[in-house]
Formats: C-alpha cells, sequence, structure tokens
C-alpha cells in the first residue's frame, strides 16, 4: 500500500515547541525533596571536573619537570618520575569515584522524583470529572505514565547532571588553559563561537520536532489503545485495512518529527567532535611553530616559553573544553523533550479537579428512646448530617426519595439532551426507563450520581438538593449495575468485594449467591480465589454481569441503578438472575433501564423517553390502557432502536 508522507501542518510545530510557563521551576520543586543528596551531587562533580582539569595540568610537570631531564641522563633515576605517576594515578581515581557517586546518587533522585509525580499524577486523575475521560483517549493517558515520565527519568538522572558537569568543565578547563597560555586561549574561544553558531542552527531546528514527537506519540498510543480493546469490532467487520492505514498516517507522523529531531540531534555530536579535531591540528601546528620559533607565552605565571608539555598538555585542555560543549548540546535535546514529556504531564495535573461544594455527609445511626444517634460501626441504618449555620446538627434518615424538578442537562453547551425532566421515585419504588437509543434514559442516572452538572433545575435526594451532598456520600448511598462490566485483576474475592472493601469472605458469597453466581463461582479452578485477567475474558458475558451484580449486593445501598443490567445475559439466565434482582432491589428505591420490556412490567412507574423528554409515565397497565407509545413498543408495532 502506497502512502503519502505525512507532515505536520503549518503551525503545528509553533503552538507545540513553547512549554507551560514555569515547566522548569515546578520540576525542580519535585526534587527539592533531595536537596542534601543534590548537594552531594553538586560537591561530587566539583571534583570530577577539577580532578580533569588538574590531571591535564599535571601533563606539563609530567613532561617538563621529570620525562624531558631524563631524556638526556646516561643514568636515569625514575623514582621520582614513578611517584608523579602515581599522584596523576590518585587525581584520576578520585574523578573516577566522584563520577560514580554522583551517577548513583542521581538514579536514587531520579527515580524517587518520578514515584512523587506518578503518584500525584494518579491521584489527581481520580479527581477529575467524567467529562475529562470523554474528551482524552485512555492510550494518551497512559503515555503520561510511560513515554512522559521516561523522558523525564532519562533527563534527571543523565542529561541534568551531565550538562551540570560539561558546565563546570568548560570553566575549569577555562581557567586551566587561561594558566598555560593567553594567546592559544583566545584562539580556542574564537574557534568555540564559531562552533557555539552551528551548534545553536542544529539544536534550534531539532527542538521544536523533540517536542512534536512527544505530541505525536500520545496520538499514536491512544490510537492503538482503540485498537486492541475492539479486535473483535475491527475484524468482524473488516477493518483491517482501514485500521492499518489510519495506523499508518498517525505513524508517519510520528516517523517524520522524530525523524526530523533525531537528524538533526544526532549529528551534532559526530560535529563538534570533527571540528574539535580541527581545532587540535590548528593547536598542535600553531604551538609547535610557536614553541620551535621561540616565540614568548603569555599566561597568569607570567612571560615564559612555549615547552613541549605546556603544548600538549594545552592540546588536552583543548579536547576537555570542546568534548563538553558537544555534550552540553546534545543533552540539551533529551532536556528539551522532557521539558515536552513534563508539559504534558503538568497539563493534565493543572486539569480542574471534579468541584464538591457538598457540606452534607452520610453516617452509621442507630435508635435510642426514639432518636437517630450516629456511630461508627455499620448498622444497616443510615442518615444525612446536615450541619447547620449555628452549629447545630439533623439527621435526616437515608429513605431514597429522589426527585427530579424541572432539569435540564447538555453535554455540550450549545445542544440540551434533556427538556424539563420532572419525575419522583419514592422509597422502595422501582422506576423504569424506556426508550430509544439516544433518548437520555443513562443520562437520567448519571445526573444522579454527579457525574455531570445540571444545566437548569434541581434534583433532591430525601429533600436535600443533591449539589448540598458530598459526592463521595453520595455515590455511597447508590448501587450500579452497568451495561459494561469492568473488572479488575485480582482474585473473583477481591472484585466483589470492590463494591465494600470492609465486607468479610461470608458477605461476598452471600451476595454472590443473592445474583445467583454462587454456582458457577464454585466451578472455577480455584473457586472464589481465581484470578481474573484481562477484564475477565475467561468468563461468558453473563457470567461477568452477575460478578458485577453481586458486587452491587455486597454494598448493599439504599438505592440501585440498574443500567441494561441483564442486556447480556440469555433469556433463560435472565429468569434465574430476575430472581436475584428481585432479592437485590427488595425495600429498596430502584431505577431499572431496559431495552426488554419483559423485565420492567412489574415496575411501579414507566417512564418513556423520547429527544430528551418524557412523554409518558405510568405502570404497565395504565400505559397499556392508553394506547400510546409504549403500547406501540409492547405490541411490536414500533420497535426500539
Amino acid at each position: 500500500m502506497k502512502t503519502e508522507k505525512v507532515r505536520p501542518a503549518a503551525g503545528g510545530l509553533t503552538a507545540t515547541h513553547r512549554f507551560k510557563p514555569g515547566t522548569i521551576k515546578r520540576l525542580l520543586s519535585y526534587m527539592s525533596a533531595y536537596r542534601l543528596q543534590l548537594l552531594g551531587v553538586a560537591v561530587c562533580i566539583l571534583l570530577s571536573a577539577g580532578a580533569s582539569a588538574a590531571s591535564s595540568l599535571f601533563l606539563k610537570a609530567l613532561i617538563d619537570q621529570y620525562i624531558v631531564p631524563l631524556l638526556g641522563d646516561s643514568q636515569p633515576v625514575y623514582t621520582q618520575l614513578f611517584q608523579a605517576i602515581m599522584q596523576m594515578g590518585l587525581i584520576y581515581l578520585i574523578g573516577i569515584l566522584a563520577t560514580l557517586l554522583y551517577n548513583r546518587m542521581m538514579v536514587t533522585i531520579a527515580q524517587g522524583t518520578l514515584k512523587r509525580v506518578r503518584d500525584e499524577m494518579f491521584s489527581h486523575l481520580q479527581t477529575l470529572p467524567i467529562r475529562y475521560f470523554d474528551r482524552h483517549t485512555h492510550g494518551d493517558l497512559m503515555s503520561h505514565f510511560t513515554n512522559d515520565t521516561d523522558t523525564l527519568r532519562q533527563a534527571i538522572s543523565q542529561s541534568l547532571p551531565q550538562m551540570f558537569s560539561s558546565l563546570v568543565t568548560v570553566a575549569a578547563t577555562f581557567v586551566a588553559m587561561i594558566y598555560l597560555s593567553v594567546g592559544l586561549t583566545v584562539l580556542v574561544l574564537a574557534f568555540a563561537f564559531i562552533l557555539l553558531r552551528v551548534i545553536r542552527l542544529l539544536v534550534g531546528r531539532s527542538g521544536k520536532f523533540f517536542v512534536q514527537q512527544q505530541e505525536d506519540l500520545g496520538n499514536v498510543n491512544g490510537y492503538i489503545e482503540e485498537m486492541i480493546n475492539g479486535p473483535k469490532v475491527v475484524k468482524v467487520f473488516c477493518h483491517e485495512q482501514q485500521a492499518a492505514l489510519e495506523f499508518d498516517q498517525k505513524n508517519a507522523a510520528l516517523c517524520y518529527s522524530a525523524t526530523e529531531a533525531n537528524k538533526y540531534g544526532n549529528i551534532t555530536m559526530p560535529v563538534v567532535g570533527n571540528m574539535g579535531y580541527l581545532l587540535y591540528v590548528v593547536l598542535a601546528v600553531l604551538g609547535g611553530s610557536a614553541g620551535i620559533a621561540g616565540l614568548p607565552n603569555l599566561s597568569l605565571t607570567g612571560v615564559n616559553l612555549l615547552t613541549i608539555g605546556t603544548i600538549i598538555s594545552f592540546l588536552t585542555l583543548s579536547r576537555a573544553f570542546i568534548n563538553p560543549i558537544g555534550q552540553i548540546s546534545m543533552q540539551f535535546n533529551m532536556v528539551v523533550m522532557a521539558l515536552a514529556g513534563a508539559s504534558r504531564i503538568f497539563e493534565l495535573m493543572d486539569e480542574p479537579g471534579e468541584t464538591d461544594a457538598g457540606y452534607v455527609t452520610l453516617v452509621n445511626v442507630r435508635r435510642a428512646d426514639g432518636e437517630l444517634q450516629e456511630c461508627a460501626e455499620r448498622t444497616g441504618d443510615w442518615a444525612w448530617k446536615y450541619p447547620h449555620h449555628d452549629g447545630s446538627l439533623t439527621y435526616t434518615p437515608l429513605q431514597g426519595d429522589i426527585r427530579f424538578n424541572d432539569v435540564d442537562f447538555a453535554y455540550d453547551s450549545d445542544k440540551l439532551v434533556l427538556h424539563h425532566i420532572t419525575l419522583y421515585a419514592e422509597p422502595g419504588q422501582k422506576v423504569a426507563f424506556v426508550g430509544a437509543t439516544g433518548a437520555g434514559k443513562t443520562t437520567i442516572t448519571n445526573l444522579i450520581n454527579r457525574f455531570y452538572d445540571l444545566a437548569d433545575g434541581k434534583i433532591r435526594y430525601d429533600g436535600i438538593n443533591i449539589n448540598k451532598i458530598k459526592k463521595s456520600d453520595l455515590r455511597r448511598s447508590l448501587g450500579v449495575v452497568l451495561q459494561d462490566v469492568n473488572l479488575f485483576t485480582g482474585t473473583v474475592m477481591d472484585n466483589i468485594r470492590y463494591g465494600r472493601l470492609d465486607a468479610s469472605d461470608e458477605d461476598c458469597v452471600a451476595a454472590a449467591r443473592l445474583a445467583n453466581a454462587d454456582g458457577f463461582i464454585r466451578m472455577l479452578p480455584q473457586g472464589y480465589q481465581t484470578v481474573l485477567e484481562g477484564d475477565g475474558s475467561g468468563l461468558s458475558q453473563g457470567q461477568r454481569q452477575l460478578i458485577s451484580i453481586a458486587r452491587a449486593a455486597v454494598a448493599d445501598p439504599p438505592v440501585m441503578i440498574l443500567d441494561e443490567a441483564t442486556s447480556s445475559i440469555d433469556t433463560r439466565t435472565e429468569a434465574i438472575v430476575q430472581q436475584g434482582m428481585d432479592a437485590l432491589m427488595n425495600g429498596r428505591t430502584v431505577f431499572v433501564i431496559a431495552h426488554r420490556l419483559s423485565t420492567v412490567q412489574n415496575s411501579d412507574v414507566i417512564m418513556v423517553l423520547e429527544n430528551g423528554c418524557i412523554i409518558e409515565r405510568g405502570s404497565h397497565e395504565q400505559l397499556i390502557a392508553q394506547h400510546g407509545k409504549y403500547y406501540q413498543l409492547y405490541t411490536g408495532a414500533v420497535e426500539l432502536e
């Protein structure tokens, strides 16, 4: 298949190569917990750079004071030369140990910093509203925890210390070169100026592409995650070729940005290295010529002649001066990419969390002398704890009375999906919603959970505006069984206990029996201790749904929301599950969403929705008698879409 080369749109790079303001300062704040270790790293880097410069200077003394005098001696004594070599070896050893020590410390600092970043990022992710996950692919979110944090690891553990080390080495080497020869140092500085202009050109071209590479990588990961989640859909609709084409386009964009970034990034060091060799030759020729001609040499020690030791030592220092400049340029690219990743991470962490101005809480209570008293242990009785401005408290028994009053709602501000919804569910009532896909059934239950905020109107729970109830307490009073079942890696027992973490094994087994899941669970290889992986892929859709029903049952909430809870279960199994469901719903306020009208016939109230409006309401018998939309659905005159 032939595809065109994909290039980012004009202006695409300029929009992303600017980092979020304060990214560097914010990143350093995460490293502040390691101040002492960072101080130790700085000391070790100074020792390493100092040892490097000192060893180069020591070459001058080694050659001029120990080697050259021995050349004309008929009976040379090597004792002092051996001692000098040992001193030089000691200097090298100090530099090696200092380098080893600061690299080991940087690994600890980097991993500790990344742990803190990941912990805070994941914790913040839990606070984000459902609306945020509607707008972002899961793969792109995963990219924050993998690719973006990995670039940070490389920058913190390698790039940043190497850049600092290179800067210190350049400074120390410059002082050493001035000490040996001012004239040759001026020549090196002129050459370094030209080199920096070349590096600036290369790094400038590569930096913006490294930022774009992180964006494209997130897009590729997001697409891969979608394809992995839906392989059956791809295959059953023969979408393989189109999926491959779309991936090829996204991958081509990543290939282009990565190629452009690394094309300039990878040639930087070879260019620096070869220009360094050119400088080496120029210094050797000019320095050797000046030494042979006996030209005066200005240094910090005064005016003297260029010796062989001075020239060799200076040549070594020139390499030690130019190479770190190349290292800085190379690591700068990595830092740019890390800052791009850090900027993406901080953008996620700066996303506003789910707001919660609620102050009414849900507490356990017991009745004593006709009054409700708050208690710590679970009694099965609940109450809303309502604090007043004067400091007094009111305890309202949790009954499950939920009322909608003229509620409007829109996912997007310009398009309402619910219009003037008014309904009530009295304690213990079973309220059913029926209607075509997109009529607004699930949206109503999402509003009860406060996954989204209302555009207009009010919802009251036991007479309390749900905006005044803390979201965590509100959701604790609700049990939800969804059409799409999510099981987590762990045992069957753990997945059931997810509904109530303090539930005992006996409570979980009782909940499974209530949902009629106990029979098939005991037939699994390890029964309740069978480990589920891959979202319970080894179970049938019906079995997965039964576990989710058991999970809701163990929570024992006063209000249940069943969103197509039996849609994935065959008719025979549905009859069995319905018995458990009836037991589960007994004494509770229940909201049921169903396409199978047979499952809602025994509901106290059935509401028919169409285009976000309630067009009919009443019991099964009342709606049949009206010969309206419900009657048409029930008799098959029209079908649910």
